[in-house]
């Protein structure tokens, strides 16, 4: 029987290799080897013993940024063999980043789901409620298409040769398709593929404790420890969380600290704290002290232990009919000085890519939304 071979994008460099050669295909092991890195580092998709498609890029979408030209491009899905005239696209970002050292990389945010079910309500990915998971190969795709395909329009060619950091924070919560998502970094960070160091790789969360866990004890294994967290936290306590994000009725703050407290810590890592700094729902003072408690473990959190955390401060991107605004640029400094007096280590996200939808919280093309609104609530799957 003709032995399958498995998709490049969808295995490590190691297992694709072992496959061509118990196939006994031309130049075994070290040919196998040789073409996958090709394929990855040259974006050679036709060689002999191996032949890849790639999802096309269908959109794409430029913006100015005082760093440089964000890129948003969508990808046109395979439609799955069940069903055939599914059309569904995933949506990632290029975003250029200029650090300390001057120098110009990028950083590309792909998603790991079609839509998202965990309803927050300021968001507009969860406005399409959840199509489908991705596969590896759809994940890693975004990455090979960022690398070789996208329109690059400060270089005047397609790709970019400079991308430094991927962050799973695009469409869908990585947790619910956590499976996927490991396989996928594990591609990611290969020496023969995309070769990404694991410290420059996120995947962040919504808060999923059982999700989590599950990280945690990869992160634990020999060559995952540089791996980072996000939590998508946009609240100071229970009673707003809730109400902006379903998913703290079953995973309250209280429970979502401890588990943090068991995230496994290598050198001078750090939880980052993702909060989108809504007008009126949680930009006062007091909430910049409360949000300070949880990080730190004071006032409620007092005799919990502190979280190794950066608060990452994101002012909010409005989502299509958005019933709120974009704070202003005073409106954020002030929160960031608050959390900065009360000790709280904080930073401020630069705003890249809002009006283009493709900057954090505004992934999501409204034609897939699902036909019948319904009130997304947590998976009942979740333990």
């Amino acid at each position: 029987m003709k032995a399958v071979l498995p998709s490049p994008f969808d295995v490590p460099a190691a297992r694709y290799a072992s496959v061509c050669e118990a196939a006994r295909l031309p130049g075994g092991r070290a040919g196998a080897l040789d073409r996958y890195q090709r394929l990855f580092r040259e974006g050679v998709r036709a060689q002999p013993g191996l032949t890849v498609e790639v999802d096309p890029v269908t959109r794409t979408h430029e913006s100015d940024s005082a760093e440089g030209r964000v890129v948003k491009f969508a990808l046109a899905l395979q439609p799955r063999p069940d069903k055939p005239g599914e059309r569904l696209e995933t949506e990632s970002v290029v975003i250029p980043m200029i650090g300390k050292k001057r120098v110009l990389t990028h950083t590309l945010c792909v998603s790991s789901q079609v839509g998202c079910a965990m309803g927050c309500t300021f968001c507009q990915t969860a406005q399409m409620g959840l199509l489908r998971d991705l596969t590896t190969a759809e994940i890693v795709q975004q990455w090979f298409a960022a690398r070789h395909l996208a329109p690059n329009p400060q270089a005047g060619t397609a790709g970019f040769d400079t991308i430094r950091n991927v962050v799973f924070m695009g469409m869908g919560e990585p947790m619910d398709n956590l499976a996927a998502v490991i396989d996928a970094v594990a591609v990611l960070t290969d020496h023969r593929g995309p070769c990404l160091p694991m410290s420059k790789v996120t995947i962040s969360t919504v808060g999923r404790v059982d999700g989590i866990a599950r990280l945690a004890a990869k992160v634990r294994e020999p060559g995952w420890h540089r791996l980072n967290l996000a939590v998508s936290l946009n609240a100071p306590n229970d009673e707003i969380r809730a109400t902006i994000m379903p998913i703290n009725r079953k995973y309250p703050m209280r429970e979502l600290h401890r588990a943090l407290e068991e995230w496994p810590i290598y050198g001078a890592a750090k939880i980052c704290f993702e909060y989108v700094l809504i007008p009126g729902i949680n930009d006062r003072e007091e909430h910049a002290r409360q949000l300070g408690d949880f990080v730190v473990g004071r006032g409620e959190y007092e005799g919990r232990p502190p979280l190794p955390g950066l608060v990452n401060l994101i002012p909010y991107n409005p989502r299509d009919n958005s019933p709120w605004n974009a704070p202003t640029e005073d409106d954020a400094d002030r929160f960031l000085r608050w959390l900065l007096d009360a000790g709280t280590y904080a930073k401020r996200r630069r705003t890249k890519g809002r009006d283009t939808m493709a900057a954090c919280g505004q992934l999501g093309n409204p034609a897939l939304r699902k036909p019948r609104r319904v009130q997304i609530t947590v998976p009942a799957s979740m333990p």
